[in-house]
């Protein structure tokens, strides 16, 4: 299941998790965005090894300028709150995964 991440939840989602987290900044507006939608979501649903997040830019520029996000679809993988890696734009559901093995 993915968590809708805002700046008022984003301590005790993601800071406190125990499991490494993957964050998907996206708008409803941005196509590439829509489309990566369903990948997070299937691999929201596959893994329980990590916290799916989503972040509605649109409605939390704080947290797009914590993470300096400057272009949408914008992944971030963390452990320990710290960030491990990023990667912008769409991804089909086998390189997202391969990429979140290789950091993780």
């Amino acid at each position: 299941m993915e968590i809708n991440v805002t700046a008022q939840n984003f301590e005790k989602v993601v800071l406190q998790s125990e499991r490494p987290v993957l964050i998907d900044f996206w708008a409803t507006w941005c196509p590439p965005c829509r489309m990566l939608g369903p990948v997070v979501a299937a691999i929201a649903e596959e893994r329980d090894d990590i916290l799916v997040c989503k972040v509605n830019s649109d409605e939390n520029q704080a947290l797009c300028m914590k993470f300096g996000v400057s272009s949408i679809p914008a992944l971030f993988l963390l452990k320990d709150g710290k960030v491990l890696d990023s990667s912008v734009g769409y991804r089909d559901k086998n390189a997202l995964l391969r990429w979140i093995d290789s950091v993780i």
